[in-house]
């Protein structure tokens, strides 16, 4: 280590290890929480919502997912054995999993969902840490048309939110439109008018105005916020798990596309923030870390959490590499997992709000998967994989009797489940077609 790594040090922001003055590298920490804070708890509140939780219930889901977000951070940053990357990844709850999770946990029971998680967590665990031997079956091109997918599938989710939630006796009324409407355009004009990392809070700023307008109308419960503990420790195993094979089945497919996301995450932020390749052991280790603290989110009965592309990004924008600065931030959501009202107050959001401001997310995360098709590049090979793979992954899940012809188990894994079929055909379409399948002359 070089004198100025050992010694405490504000230019070592800008360096993976080496020691920063606590009081200068919290707000660099809390930058990177509050880039990512409304994102790692959207998914919650959307399945919670779906699988008809209550409102104390999503509130302890809530508190649990900040809690497994900052220790799932810090062992990313500080691994455990082979478990981390040592790399300055910030983790949370995924956005991936929400539409197979929706449709598991309404379908089966959300201990169900919980079950196929820790089993599914495990399995991704396993292949993370003999990754070297498998991770180039997974190109560039594969993982785009995935990324692309998940943002389709989001689509629905976004509309039943915006609307007031499935199920809801108000769905589609005037005050749910309303609310809504406000809270999107309010994420849309901060965006435009913020200035550098600011532009990260826009969704907060949304979900902040959409908040007020409902509690003004009415329609936000405060009796959990009024009735929590103002301490208490995240609670282990809430919901106790249960095993269906086909639920299993669908989960781990998704884990398999997390993969995906989770090499290109990896990759992009050391290229960017390292000037650099990652190694083997950095990919091995950043994988491992998505899997097993899935598990753990799992037996704290929240979703799969993996690394945050908005961090990434964030850590591309300022080049602040720092781990212990970032490990300050991974204290803060611990911290924020001890506060029972704090997730209350993410779970009184109605469902109308949330929609408002995650429908531009989900329309974002489409974006991403076309700049990442655009970046693979246009070759009739790619086009071959992007046209079969997003036609028959979406269009065969509008129709799902088409599965009827399969056995029952893979059909209910497919059936409902657009990204397992974009990513299982374009796998297979990666692995057969020629690697060169230009015209020439």
């Amino acid at each position: 280590m070089n004198q100025k790594n050992a010694t405490s040090s504000i230019e070592n922001i800008y360096s993976l290890d080496g020691r920063v003055p606590l009081g200068k590298a919290i707000p660099f920490g809390l930058q990177h929480v509050l880039a990512m804070f409304v994102a790692n708890l959207a998914p919650i509140i959307i399945i919670a919502g779906v699988a008809g939780l209550d409102v104390g219930q999503r509130s302890m889901l809530i508190q649990n997912a900040m809690f497994v977000a900052g220790i799932g951070t810090m062992v990313q940053l500080y691994p455990v054995w082979k478990i981390g990357s040592r790399l300055p990844m910030v983790m949370g709850v995924s956005f991936t999993f929400v539409s197979i999770l929706c449709y598991v946990a309404a379908t089966f029971g959300y201990g169900v969902a919980v079950g196929a998680i820790i089993i599914g967590g495990l399995v991704e665990g396993f292949l993370g840490l003999f990754a070297k031997y498998w991770r180039k079956v997974i190109s560039p091109i594969v993982a785009a048309c995935v990324v692309t997918a998940i943002g389709f599938s989001l689509f629905e989710v976004g509309a039943n939110s915006f609307g007031g939630g499935v199920g809801s006796p108000t769905f589609g009324s005037g005050p749910n439109i309303l609310v809504a409407s406000v809270a999107l355009i309010g994420s849309l004009v901060f965006n435009i008018f913020a200035k550098g990392f600011y532009k990260q809070l826009s969704v907060l700023f949304g979900l902040v105005i959409g908040y007020v307008l409902a509690a003004f109308l009415g329609m936000v419960d405060f009796s959990a916020i009024l009735t929590s503990k103002f301490i208490s420790l995240p609670k282990i195993l809430p919901f106790m798990p249960e095993f269906n094979l086909s639920a299993i089945l669908s989960v781990v497919v998704i884990f398999l596309v997390s993969a995906t996301e989770t090499i290109g995450d990896t990759t992009a932020m050391v290229a960017m923030g390292l000037d650099r390749e990652p190694t083997d052991k950095e990919i091995s280790g950043s994988l491992a870390c998505d899997g097993f603290c899935s598990s753990v989110s799992g037996l704290f009965g929240c979703a799969p959490i993996t690394s945050f592309s908005q961090n990434v990004g964030l850590v591309a924008f300022t080049k602040v590499v720092n781990r212990y600065t970032l490990a300050t931030g991974a204290a803060c959501m611990i911290l924020a997992g001890l506060f029972p009202p704090i997730g209350a107050i993410f779970a009184s959001l109605p469902d109308a709000v949330l929609g408002g401001c995650t429908i531009m997310l989900f329309g974002q995360i489409v974006s991403s998967g076309i700049r990442m098709i655009s970046n693979c590049g246009f070759s009739q090979r790619n086009s071959i994989i992007v046209a079969l793979s997003l036609s028959i992954g979406l269009g065969f899940t509008r129709v799902p009797a088409i599965f009827s012809v399969l056995p029952t188990m893979v059909a209910e894994v497919l059936a409902n489940n657009c990204v397992a079929v974009v990513f299982v055909v374009s796998l297979i379409l990666n692995i057969v077609l020629p690697k060169s399948m230009e015209i020439k002359d």
